[in-house]
């Protein structure tokens, strides 16, 4: 068996353009189909995988091990995120060539089942982006929350934390509290709530103001209290509060993950499998992980085909903890691909079609052609003009 040639379909889906990769076989019939998504990079990531495709054209698909070695490798210069995102989109369509040649999902290949469902959260507005990034009121917040309750989940993640850099100020902080402590009273103590900080902190202290403002509402985790890679201040916080801390979904490779694991900084690491390289990448960092007594809860606010890498994953990663989804993020998320995904109860329950058991629906997808996405993170300035991490 071998690759005979690797393409993108780009679907624009407002805030990002979907990046699915197909991958194509000398056996009738027999393609894979991965996904590439990195927000506001499309044209990077579509141009790395067209550099790629020549370094595995005329390979076995199934030496998936040795082909990411040599993606890797065999171009000299580390890849980054956008490498690393291309390599996913290449690397997850070789697993579903795989599982379809043998007749076997993807999970049994990645070494069977480890559990017999699979938890997930949403965000508010079941993705919808203002009222994902934009819900920073108590009755707005609990008005999102419970259409999301409606549709089945039982946890939810917000996005309440405002732009902020050095010091939080006190009326900030005080907003932050009470909206938890509003949201929880209208939700229950039965719900799950995260709270994204998406690195808004840009110090220990700033964070841990906040920190200590929800921990009332005993969130599941705190997530990205501090921009990526800030080891040292992630360590501090973690010395200073009892709320678990979570991080990791801007890291793309093992290497990034490694000094925090050993510092035992966070509670749960939030690999993306679209930006880490996919399943090979992930596996590894889901060990190293379980090794420090961490836990995985995989981050995944990108397109359909993402989604069901992850449920595939999670099935097959002993240390897994919740899952991140985002189907509402425009109205037709679940036109352009048929997938197995099925939720009942706020879980997604395993799958048993050979390989990703997905497949693009192309007519579809060529109705929303690539175009420039929503600039949300442009919003990320203080009133004085500072720019800061949105």
């Amino acid at each position: 068996m071998k690759i005979t040639g690797i393409r993108t379909v780009v679907v624009n889906a407002e805030m990002r353009n979907w990046i699915f990769v197909r991958v194509d076989t000398d056996q009738p019939g027999l393609y894979g189909w991965g996904e590439a998504t990195l927000e506001w990079k499309t044209r990077a990531v579509t141009g790395a995988v067209e550099d790629l495709a020549p370094l595995i054209i005329g390979r076995d698909p199934r030496d998936i091990e040795n082909l990411v070695r040599i993606m890797h490798k065999h171009g000299f210069w580390r890849i980054g995120v956008i490498g690393s995102s291309a390599i996913a989109g290449i690397e997850v369509a070789l697993w579903d060539i795989f599982g379809k040649s043998v007749g076997l999902p993807v999970w049994r290949l990645l070494g069977g089942r480890t559990r017999d469902r699979v938890r997930v959260y949403t965000h508010l507005g079941l993705g919808q982006i203002d009222a994902v990034y934009n819900t920073m009121s108590a009755g707005a917040l609990i008005e999102r929350a419970h259409e999301v309750l409606a549709r089945g989940y039982q946890a939810m993640k917000l996005v309440i934390i405002p732009y902020t850099h050095y010091t939080a100020p006190n009326r900030a902080v005080d907003d932050v509290a009470r909206m938890m402590q509003d949201l929880r009273a209208a939700v229950g103590d039965e719900v799950d709530l995260m709270v994204d900080f998406h690195g808004r902190c840009a110090s220990a202290g700033a964070a841990l103001h906040y920190i200590d403002a929800l921990s009332a509402g005993r969130p599941l985790f705190v997530e990205e209290p501090l921009p990526p890679q800030d080891v040292a201040g992630l360590k501090a916080i973690a010395g200073r509060t009892h709320v678990p801390l979570a991080a990791g979904e801007r890291l793309v490779d093992r290497w990034e993950f490694e000094p925090i694991f050993a510092a035992r900084a966070i509670d749960v690491a939030q690999p993306d499998l679209c930006h880490v390289g996919g399943f090979t990448e992930a596996r590894k960092i889901a060990a190293m992980a379980e090794l420090a007594g961490i836990g995985i809860a995989p981050h995944n606010p990108l397109g359909p085909l993402a989604g069901v890498a992850a449920l595939h994953f999670d099935i097959a990663t002993p240390n897994f903890v919740i899952q991140e989804e985002m189907v509402g993020a425009v109205p037709w998320y679940g036109e352009v691909l048929q997938g197995p995904i099925r939720m009942v109860d706020g879980h997604w329950q395993i799958p048993e079609a050979p390989g990703l058991g997905v497949e693009i629906d192309e007519t579809v997808a060529a109705r929303h052609p690539f175009k420039q996405e929503i600039m949300a993170a442009t919003e990320a300035v203080l009133p004085d003009g500072t720019v800061v991490d949105w």
